[in-house]
């Protein structure tokens, strides 16, 4: 009992002593307030672009090159919510390639005589599917033209006396099983990748600076003279670095989602709702990462000869979460008991789940953290190896 309080002192004396040198210096503070922040401010970003192209799409401009050649196409576009008819420029390609120009409809001369005889009547419409930017408004355009021609086509049977439901042999019927809160999940899934980054970044430069700085700068020598086991001196710095990286995370997930209250949400046609329950799953699900993540950092960059070689592989590390995100964008990852079991998938299924108001077993966030805390206990004795080892010490 006594060895076990002694060691536990020791651990704290370690952890206050890597705390104070890191806030100290001020390229570390300076490190950990632009991981904060920049997580939270490419999603309010985001999120203000998509709102912003969903708005542009609702009020849409139409250049009509030929528009003497439909007057009734011209006269019911005009009637529409947020359309406003423009007369077409000279050269339409020209004008969509320059980028002055989202869209252009250009009506040949042969359309009003194909109309009357109720023969299709061809329109071009011409666009850039390069630019991601004219993309909404485009998509209202073609919806427009379908909906016209729908109209024609049904006035047209009635005319001939033939019903147009004659014309449909099916209709479709969707029916929405998942909820807004899941559907704006599926929009903000960003925000776990977010969170995950803060976990990495947050923990990043103390760790490093902890461990390749003080054997870059000859430090760590006169530190393992001190009476302290090895054990302790490791966990002292890896518990350092995860409570910055906890911070980190803490901070990232309280702006993200407070930034939801400035984002117009109900223009997108969601609903996002986030109180007490959803941040505690959030943070019962990204804090036992921090741990993980500063061990592993601490571990690698124990391995370094310098700061800078350290930070090379920080760079590749970071990689790691950067790579789940992606996979969850190209493949849908659904909620298996196994992906609890791998590291930074676990943990971002459980994010998901929790922003879109599905909150998962609790076994679900122990078995999650459990790992976490089983794998920095690996890398915790990897680096105790580390330190013991002569080469490391001494080697610069």
């Amino acid at each position: 009992m006594r060895r076990t309080t002694r060691w536990a002192r020791l651990v704290r004396v370690v952890l206050v002593k890597e705390l104070v040198d890191s806030f100290r210096d001020k390229r570390a503070l300076g490190s950990i307030l632009l991981s904060i922040l920049i997580g939270p401010l490419i999603t309010g970003f985001m999120m203000n672009r998509i709102a912003d192209r969903q708005r542009a799409a609702d009020d849409v401009r139409i250049p009509i090159v030929g528009s003497e050649n439909a007057p009734a196409l011209v006269q019911w576009l005009s009637q529409q919510s947020g359309v406003v008819v423009a007369t077409g420029p000279s050269d339409p390609e020209q004008a969509v390639r320059d980028q002055v120009e989202y869209v252009v409809l250009v009506v040949p001369p042969d359309f009003s005589d194909k109309f009357r005889s109720s023969r299709p009547a061809a329109i071009r419409v011409v666009a850039d599917s390069a630019r991601s930017d004219s993309r909404p408004q485009v998509d209202r355009v073609h919806r427009l033209l379908q909906q016209y021609s729908a109209e024609i086509g049904a006035l047209r049977l009635i005319g001939r006396g033939v019903s147009p439901a004659a014309a449909r042999p099916l209709q479709v019927q969707e029916v929405e099983v998942s909820t807004t809160q899941q559907r704006a999940a599926r929009l903000l899934s960003v925000i776990p990748l977010m969170v995950l980054l803060a976990a990495f970044t947050g923990a990043m430069q103390l760790a490093t600076d902890a461990t390749a700085g003080e054997r870059e700068r000859g430090s760590l020598e006169a530190l393992l003279v001190n009476p302290v086991p090895r054990g302790a001196l490791a966990f002292g710095k890896v518990m350092a670095a995860a409570l910055a990286a906890m911070l980190a995370v803490a901070v990232t997930a309280v702006l993200c989602t407070g930034l939801l209250r400035f984002i117009p949400l109900q223009e997108l046609g969601m609903r996002f709702r986030f109180g007490a329950p959803h941040m505690a799953g959030l943070m019962a699900a990204a804090l036992p990462m921090c741990l993980l993540t500063a061990a592993a950092q601490s571990c690698i960059a124990t391995m370094a000869k310098s700061f800078k070689e350290a930070q090379t592989y920080m760079g590749i590390l970071i990689l790691a979460p950067m790579l789940v995100g992606v996979l969850g964008t190209l493949y849908p990852i659904d909620n298996q008991p196994w992906m609890y079991g791998v590291p930074l998938l676990g943990q971002y299924v459980l994010l998901t789940s929790v922003l879109g108001g599905y909150a998962p077993s609790p076994v679900a966030f122990v078995a999650a953290g459990i790992v976490c805390v089983a794998g920095a206990a690996v890398f915790i004795r990897a680096t105790v190896a580390l330190l013991n080892s002569e080469r490391i010490v001494f080697g610069r």
